[in-house]
């Protein structure tokens, strides 16, 4: 019953960030701020600016309050899944407007997952095992340039290099017509899937080579060496077990970061994904946008933090066992 404990504990703490991040939120996009203010825009300074300001607040039901505006506001999420609708024009619910875009971005996210997170656990587990020789030290002189380089710059040499200019092997953007699967032609998503895992791989691999020789290095691994069992063996099914546990938490908060951090590879090659819609929602000063994406974002956050803490309970032995 131990893990279902720290299920409960870990829920309960992911509903409390939750309530804090809508807080913040809420604050920052509509109690600072008035929504009508931006959607006029100059006109709310002109001659008539005091009497279009207090119709068009009546109208987006902010002559309220704010904590009252705040109430219904979370009203409406938490208990009548009523996402707000934007505070201009006739858009439908938030989750049916961008729900096209949450499939497309989630999507990316899974396949940069799927690629990175392997390929840099290996890559770390090898290094480890070859400590100091010359693909340890090739790899992380290649993970230290990577980590030290922004997205853009990235993808920008990943365009150059398999797009535009060396080899045209890609295209440069994504087309996905409203209506359409983002997996329909997954040769347009191989530049932002290698740009979003070249992005991620150093910082899960550093971590994965650190985990994996500490775990080398302990007694339990040494003994299984002096009973004879084979050097992959002890690597495979041993120490990996044992080093992925640690792992996981970098892992969680680099997937996190595919869902908020894809704005600029989403703009830099065209994915009709969150990352342009938070973009034009900031532009346009769309506030009730702003807050679902946001909201959104937090969520996915959330969910991941909270299978990353199961799993490192359930990959890592030790820890697996003081749960029983």
């Amino acid at each position: 019953m131990g893990i279902f404990k720290f299920i409960l504990r870990r829920l309960l703490f992911g509903v409390l960030t939750m309530f804090v991040v809508s807080t913040v939120v809420f604050v920052l996009t509509q109690g600072l701020r008035d929504p009508a203010q931006a959607i006029l825009g100059k006109d709310a300074f002109g001659p008539q600016g005091a009497i279009q300001l207090k119709a068009k607040r009546a109208l987006l039901n902010l002559d309220r309050p704010v904590i009252n505006q705040y109430m219904s506001w979370l009203w409406d999420m938490v208990w009548h899944h009523r996402f707000p609708k934007a505070f201009s024009g006739s858009r439908p619910s938030m989750l049916h407007f961008y729900s096209f875009n949450m499939k497309n971005s989630l999507f990316l996210m899974f396949v940069a997952s799927m690629v990175s997170i392997p390929l840099s656990i290996v890559v770390g587990a090898v290094a480890a095992r070859r400590r100091d020789k010359g693909f340890d030290s090739a790899t992380s002189g290649i993970n230290l340039i990577l980590a030290g380089t922004p997205e853009y710059v990235i993808g920008f040499a990943v365009l150059f290099l398999f797009s535009l200019n060396i080899w045209h092997l890609f295209p440069g953007g994504v087309r996905i017509r409203p209506g359409e699967q983002p997996w329909v032609d997954l040769k347009q998503l191989v530049l932002p899937v290698a740009t979003l895992s070249l992005a991620v791989i150093p910082y899960v691999s550093r971590t994965m080579r650190a985990s994996m020789i500490e775990v080398l290095e302990s007694d339990y691994v040494e003994m299984a060496r002096l009973k004879g069992v084979r050097e992959g063996t002890v690597l495979w099914r041993h120490a990996l077990p044992n080093a992925v546990g640690p792992t996981l938490q970098v892992v969680a908060i680099n997937i996190a970061y595919l869902v908020a951090g894809v704005i600029t590879v989403e703009v830099l090659f065209n994915f009709p994904g969150v990352g342009i819609k938070m973009r034009d929602a900031v532009l346009g000063h769309d506030a009730a946008a702003v807050q679902f994406l946001s909201i959104f974002v937090s969520g996915i956050y959330v969910v991941v933090n909270l299978l990353a803490d199961v799993g490192t309970i359930l990959a890592t032995p030790r820890l697996r066992t003081s749960f029983t």
